[in-house]
């Protein structure tokens, strides 16, 4: 009797920046209550060391390591060190030679502009640049981002992902924390479902493994905003769905770093200890069994 091949491993990441935790029971979600309802979803409260800015809170999210160790402090990433602690996508290319792919128009993540990037070498990029520093510009942007990554996760075959949608966050500058930030971030849950509806549709999705990681950076004070200590500002959040991740509250803390070194366990990539990552994989609630 042959023995089936076992599943192909994959991850997607998709990071929405400055989504207040506070406002998902008020504004209607449904893509992401899905993640949710398939595992979990959690607030994560951004470390006391690390600045409520968009700078270190997406590097310590994608290198599973705290400020003082990638250096990054704010949204100039100047004096960096990312080439000791690489991105995980930079990290799986070039130490695994996984496929790994980038989509984002925020400009220091992607390419050489104030001190970037952060994403040093991913298999596979793509970047559009805002034709203005405006909401609808970004939300262009991330209408962009959305196809060309729908494209690639259904037709392409990257092992480990993520998606940078930002225009929520630049809503919230511009407008504050009223009905255009709620209604961009209804616009975010639904690029957020076409890439998941992307990832179903692909011809091999029997054959594969997904985990799905949705996180934001930081939140924002009702007037828009971040940088501070307030509550709203320093509570992020973390959903995420996949083999292993059963459908109940996590049993400890999230923490940004942790994201990252859930993807290398979602792969099956034991962590070097060399790395000295400051994260570790998702602590998961096991279900209660039923006594027969």
């Amino acid at each position: 009797m042959s023995i089936p091949p076992l599943p192909r491993p994959r991850v997607l990441v998709v990071g929405i920046d400055g989504v207040r935790y506070d406002l998902l029971d008020q504004v209607p979600m449904p893509r992401l209550a899905e993640v949710a309802e398939a595992g979990f979803l959690a607030p994560v409260t951004v470390a006391d060391a690390t600045p409520t800015m968009s700078g270190p809170c997406w590097t310590t999210i994608v290198t599973g390591v705290e400020p003082a160790k990638h250096g990054v402090w704010g949204n100039h990433f100047g004096g960096n060190r990312l080439d000791v602690f690489p991105d995980f996508t930079t990290r799986l290319a070039r130490g695994d030679h996984r496929r790994t792919f980038v989509a984002a128009g925020w400009d220091p993540l992607v390419i050489s502009e104030s001190g970037g990037p952060l994403f040093r070498a991913p298999g596979r990029l793509c970047y559009v640049a805002p034709a203005e520093d405006t909401p609808e510009a970004w939300e262009a942007v991330d209408e962009e981002i959305t196809r060309e990554a729908v494209d690639v996760l259904r037709d392409a075959d990257p092992e480990a992902s993520f998606v940078y949608l930002g225009a929520v966050d630049e809503t919230a500058h511009f407008l504050g924390c009223g009905e255009e930030y709620r209604a961009s971030m209804r616009t975010a849950d639904e690029r957020l479902g076409r890439l998941l509806d992307a990832v179903r549709a692909r011809p091999g999705y029997a054959d594969e493994a997904w985990t799905i990681i949705v996180v934001t950076d930081h939140g924002h004070v009702d007037a828009g905003g971040h940088g501070g200590r307030t509550v709203e500002e320093r509570t992020a959040w973390v959903a995420c769905a996949g083999p292993g991740i059963p459908a109940a509250p996590p049993t400890g803390e999230i923490r940004h770093p942790d994201v990252a070194a859930q993807v290398f366990a979602a792969l099956g990539r034991p962590i070097d200890p060399h790395w000295t990552l400051d994260g570790r994989p998702f602590p998961v609630a096991v279900p209660a069994t039923t006594a027969a």
